[in-house]
Order: structure tokens, then sequence, then C-alpha cells
């Protein structure tokens, strides 16, 4: 059995192709290809504006800066997310205060973030960045009263879940990413997402301004529009603006983008499937603490089981060429972060969590003969 990841990418001849195409083209960069990506994806979002970057992480570090994070800022976030969802308030010289998760869903418990806010003076707190871990929509709706009620912005992660969705009150669909909720929201296209760029990023918002912000910063602070301009010198005129950063998206991985996003409906359902899948055979298993489940509007990025015996199982499946992995290690319990005085036992549902759990193989070319041999080494080590 050749090695089972527990995500990889899927590259067809049709996305070659789109590449090549660009590759042969006048532009490799800042090219055309980059506002079809935008447009294309936040109509697939159901955003009003899309802005592409170079990665997840510098969509975050752009978000907290378009919304003027500053030193002495404090933001809440969930410690079970990978560390950019964290770093990039540290990036602004913000805080980062982080919030236990509910114990089912994994994502960030809105009732311990009401219990820091309320337990702190108004204004202590000056945003949320909620996360769609492992492609399980938040309640943004809910978020969205509890931050009006202590005047926040939210930063929605929707790295894990293109494609995702929740039901509102109701009873409407909401994307993730929309804006409808959320000032800002940010999405990865690193190879094991849904959409695969190499490495890039995307932000929406359905605000103006804050586009208009974002474009500006991703390429330097560099304004080039003539009727902003404080001066003008001529038709080769730009002026920088702003101190701002190289973080664009180029050409040939926007188009490996529109190539990849074509399939993206395709790609949830089969995830769905393997979710589901997983499901069915391990349901009743005395082995296991709590699965995942099978959520409507779930992306599934991960497909995440509590198991007894967590560390003996990963050692088993690596020598079976099965390479499941941990997601995530609590972010406050990172030697970073210790050092602002975060310990031990200071998040014990994410910490518990943390002890247990495993993202088992999901990506859509996973075969089913590949998905049972998983299943069959898990019953074998539990035998």
């Amino acid at each position: 059995m050749t090695k089972i990841p527990y995500g990889r990418q899927n590259i067809t001849d049709d996305d070659i192709h789109a590449v090549v195409d660009v590759l042969k083209s006048d532009y490799l960069t800042q090219g055309p290809h980059v506002p079809e990506f935008e447009q294309s994806f936040a109509k697939y979002i159901g955003a009003k504006y899309a802005v592409a970057v170079s990665n997840g992480t510098a969509a975050l570090h752009l978000c907290t800066l378009a919304l003027g994070v500053k030193k002495g800022d404090k933001v809440i976030t969930t410690p079970i997310t990978f560390a950019a969802s964290a770093n990039c308030v540290r990036y602004a010289d913000g805080d980062v205060a982080f919030a236990d998760i509910d114990p089912v869903t994994y994502l960030i418990d809105i009732n311990k973030v009401r219990e820091l806010l309320e337990s702190s003076p108004q204004g202590t707190y000056k945003g949320i960045i909620p996360v769609d871990f492992a492609g399980r929509a938040v309640d943004l709706e809910a978020y969205r009263k509890l931050a009006d009620e202590f005047n926040l912005w939210i930063i929605e992660d929707a790295c894990h879940a293109p494609g995702g969705y929740f039901i509102d009150s109701k009873g409407k669909q909401q994307n993730c990413g929309n804006g409808l909720f959320a000032e800002l929201a940010i999405f990865s296209f690193h190879p094991v997402k849904h959409i695969a760029c190499g490495e890039g990023g995307m932000i929406t918002t359905n605000d103006k301004a804050l586009y208009d912000k974002l474009r500006n910063l991703r390429s330097h602070g560099i304004q080039q529009n003539p009727e902003l301009y404080q001066y003008n010198h001529g038709i080769w005129y730009y002026e920088m603006q702003e101190l701002g950063y190289n973080y664009r998206l180029t050409d040939f991985q926007s188009a490996l983008g529109m190539s990849q996003l074509k399939r993206a409906y395709e790609g949830i359902n089969r995830r769905t499937e393997i979710a589901t899948l997983y499901e069915n055979e391990f349901a009743g298993k005395p082995y296991i603490i709590q699965q995942t489940g099978v959520v409507h509007g779930h992306a599934y990025h991960l497909y995440i089981v509590e198991f007894n015996n967590r560390d003996g199982l990963i050692r088993h499946l690596r020598d079976n060429n099965i390479f499941a992995q941990v997601h995530y290690i609590p972010v406050h319990l990172m030697p970073y972060y210790r050092q602002f005085g975060w310990k031990d036992g200071d998040m014990p549902i994410s910490e518990n969590y943390y002890a247990h759990c495993l993202s088992l193989p999901i990506y859509p070319s996973l075969t089913k003969e590949e998905q049972l041999f998983v299943i069959k080494s898990i019953e074998a080590f539990y035998e």
C-alpha cells in the first residue's frame, strides 16, 4: 500500500493546462487572471469583494492591519487552530486572549467568549477571530449579536471551510465568508485545502472601504488611482501612501485556483461521502470517545475522531504507511505564548481534546479501497 496522507492536492490535466497557458502568456503576475479568480471566488462564496493574496497567513495579517489593530489591543480567538489565527494579532503588536472550545463541535465556545467579555471593563477587547475549524461553520449570526453588544469586529478564519455554511435563525443558508456577519473573512489555498494554488489566500468582505485598503496593503501600500494621488508627476506616476507588503498572488497560481474552483462542489460532495463512511464504520466502537459527526454545511477539510490511546494508534498507523495527523497542538501551550503567562490547565476542554484527537485521511482522490484499509488498520490496533 502506498503512503496515505491525511490530506493532499488533487491536480488534473485541466489544472496543468490552465497553468501552462499562463506560463506561455504575457503575464506571470499582476495580470488578468488574478481579478478573474477574485471575482469568481467572491461569487462562489456570496460576498461582494475578494482580494487574492500570497497565503492565508498574509490574509490574516492584512485583516488586522486594515482593522487598525495596534499595540495593547486585545483580540479573542480559539486555541484549537493553526498558530496563524493568533499570530496575526501579534504581527500588529496586539495581545491574544484565548477562549476554550465547545467539546462537541470543537469550535470556540461563545459562552466562554461572553464570560471573557463580561469579566472585563467595556472596551478591553477589540475583536474576535472565530475559526471554522475542520470545515464546520461557526454560527456567525450569534457572534455578530455578541460583537455588536460589546463593540467588536469579527475576522472569520474560514481557511478550512470554503463551501461550508450554517443555517441562520430564519432558516437561511449562510455561506462561510459571505460577509453578512463578519467584517472580513479569510481563506487558504495551501495544497491540502479544498482549492489548491500551491500557496495562496483570499480575503472576502462586503465593505468597500476595507476592500480598497486591503488592495493597497497587499502591494506595498502603493496607490495607482490618479484621483487619490496627493501629487501627480505624469502618466508613469504611482504613489506609496502607507506602509504595505508584497502579499500578491501570481497569475499562474490564480489560474490554478480558477481551475480548481470549477470542481469545488464536487470536492465537498466527495469529502462528505468519505466522512459518512467513517461515521458509519466507527459507530458504537468502544475505543472511540467522540466522532466529528455528519453535519449539514460541514466542508470536511478534516475528519477528526477522539480515540483512546491515540498516541499508540498514530504510531501503529504510520507503521502501516497511514499518515494521520493531530490538529492541533493548543496554541496557548506553544512556547511563544507561554511567555505571556498561558499554561497547562488554562483551556481544559482544548487540552483534553488534544490528548485524544486524530485527523484521518480525507481528500477527494482518496479511494474507497484506501479508506477501508485505514479503517481496518484502526480496528486491528484495538483487537
